[in-house]
């Protein structure tokens, strides 16, 4: 099934204009990306990790005043992040390659970590220490319990992965981060299975 994995970065780049058509508007993880916010300092830096199109949750972060740089495997849609928001820092970039010259306040995940595969996300947790500044808040979703799901999107395979709820606390802590709060499937959040650390 991990198979599938391979297929996530054409898929969205075949599918960028239906995806950023697609993605709901409605700003119903606000109050999570508000936990998040109340660990990063006003006007600091945040890491939107796989930010698609940049909206809803990157518009939100720009017009709270944060300096966002974004990174997603769709050139395509980078290009719509550029047009949209010409400020903010966008580049092209396979999360499980990311090795800048930077280290951010902030630095989010959310519905892109999970469609990597159990062995990838695993060797993301040195990754977002590595990018990590003192005290910074990482957030990210993942799937409720270990194992690899196939979705679908627009009659395609879309490949979801997760690990245990256990493995997760463990590679926190291994890398650095303490944890803040976590929720299975939070109802008020469309049933997502959300995690909020930061660094110690």
């Amino acid at each position: 099934m991990s198979s599938e994995a391979t297929k996530i970065v054409d898929l969205y780049e075949r599918h960028a204009k239906n995806w950023d058509k697609d993605r709901v508007r409605r700003l119903f993880e606000k109050p999570w990306l508000d936990r998040f916010l109340r660990l990063v300092p006003p006007k600091g830096s945040i890491f939107d990790i796989g930010c698609g199109s940049a909206e809803p949750i990157t518009r939100f972060f720009i017009e709270q005043g944060y300096e966002v740089t974004g990174a997603d495997s769709s050139p395509s849609l980078i290009d719509i992040c550029k047009r949209r928001f010409p400020k903010q820092h966008w580049m092209v970039a396979d999360m499980r390659d990311l090795c800048l010259d930077a280290r951010f306040n902030g630095i989010i995940a959310w519905d892109s970590f999970f469609h990597l595969c159990p062995e990838d996300q695993r060797r993301m947790f040195p990754l977002f220490g590595k990018h990590s500044a003192p005290n910074a808040a990482l957030l990210f979703t993942s799937g409720p319990v270990g194992g690899e799901v196939i979705a679908e999107y627009r009659g395609e395979p879309l490949y979801h992965g997760s690990l245990d709820s256990t493995e997760y606390r463990e590679l926190l802590d291994q890398n650095g981060f303490a944890m803040v709060s976590h929720v299975v499937e939070d109802i008020a959040c469309g049933h997502h299975t959300i995690w909020l650390a930061q660094l110690r």
